[in-house]
This record gives C-alpha cells, structure tokens and sequence, in this order.
C-alpha cells in the first residue's frame, strides 16, 4: 500500500480513531513530517492540535538513521544498538545534540504561539508520518509522560517491525495500518514525501492567522 500524500495518511488513521472522538483528544504532531499527518487526524476525530517539538539525532555519515532523539523539557532518548553497531563516538554524539538542541529552539520561536496545550488529564495522541527505529516519537512518549495525560496513545500510517515494538512497551495505545516486512525508509510508503517548510506546518497548525516565518 502506497499513500498518496501525508495528509491521506492522516485521513486513513482517523477512519481507526474514530472511538477517540469522545475523549477530547490532543492531537500532537511531530514536525515537520508529522503535523499533515497529524491535522488530518485532528480533522477526523476533532479535540485540539499541537505541536511536540522533537528532533532526531542522526548518525553523522548515515543522517537518517537514529541514534537517538531530544526534545523538550531536555529528553534525550538513545538507540544503544544503533550506536554500536555505527561506531558513533561520545564525542560525536555530543557535537549533534548541539546543533540539533539549537535547531529545536529555532523550531519553537517559529512554529509556537504562546505556551504548548496543557497534556495534563488528556487523551494526547502522538502522531508522526512514520517509524523507522521509533527513536523520535520514544523521545515524544517521554516528553509526554511527564505532563501527566490520562492516556498516551501513538498514530503512524507506517512503521518497522522494530519500532512498532519498541513503542508498544511505552505507549498505552498503538495505532499503525502497514507494517512492512522490510521497511526499506518510510517515504517509500508515500508517493509525495516532500521536505516540507516551516511555512507550511504554521499554516496547518494556525490556519486562520497564518504567517510567512523565516525557513
């Protein structure tokens, strides 16, 4: 199964949320890839949207394979196996948080208007437009989790076999429709996984006041 775009991806989850509806849900995207995905979502089940700011932590020679991933409220999640199976030293780990730490802070003054939806006592759905080694959205579950919802629940249109796993033992509710048995990278399930702009997500986020931010 191929998704059009993100956006159908999204539409596709929220046919299987439908029983969500009756909780108010949060709907969180992890940007960029995750907020069409994620407004989507947020259009099927209604509640409120949001952002959870995360960024992946790449290995150096190989950027989109995770090693780990940070976000806010200082999580950091590590994938050890990546990490050794990679040879990525401490000090090279170190050099990539950092700009990716500065990389987040960017992200917040452009994408947030005021102070992030309070998760406390909410259904908060996590949602991203796929899982490869499900490093980012551990990171989202960890953010997550110390707000205190009622309940965390995980929205993917595609995942690994691994990652699926993995997030299961972290999330109350795992929601993926495909689960390749190789999943070669998750834009391979698209056929338009374009690098979307900041300008973009700010109009999905902020439709009626959107505004043009620096890219």
């Amino acid at each position: 199964m191929i998704y059009p775009d993100r956006g159908a991806a999204g539409r596709a989850l929220g046919e299987v949320l439908g029983h969500l509806r009756a909780a108010d849900p949060l709907v969180l995207g992890l940007p960029r890839g995750g907020v069409p995905v994620a407004a989507a979502v947020h259009e099927a089940i209604g509640g409120d949207l949001d952002v959870l700011l995360v960024r992946k932590l790449g290995v150096p020679w190989q950027p989109e394979l995770a090693m780990g991933a940070i976000g806010e409220d200082r999580v950091r999640v590590l994938n050890h196996d990546v990490m050794r199976h990679t040879g990525v030293s401490p000090e090279q780990l170190i050099d990539i948080e950092h700009v990716e730490r500065a990389e987040l802070e960017r992200r917040r003054r452009v994408l947030r208007e005021g102070p992030p939806i309070d998760m406390t006592d909410r259904t908060v759905v996590i949602v991203d437009d796929g899982m490869a080694t499900g490093a980012t959205v551990a990171a989202g579950c960890e953010i997550a989790r110390k707000h205190a919802p009622r309940r965390v629940v995980v929205a993917v249109p595609v995942s690994s076999a691994e990652a699926l796993q993995r997030i299961r033992a972290i999330a109350d509710e795992v929601v993926c429709p495909m689960v390749p048995r190789n999943l070669g990278g998750v834009g391979g399930a698209y056929r338009d996984f374009h690098q979307l702009t900041d300008a973009e997500v700010v109009r999905l986020l902020r439709p009626a006041t959107a505004r043009d931010p620096e890219r």
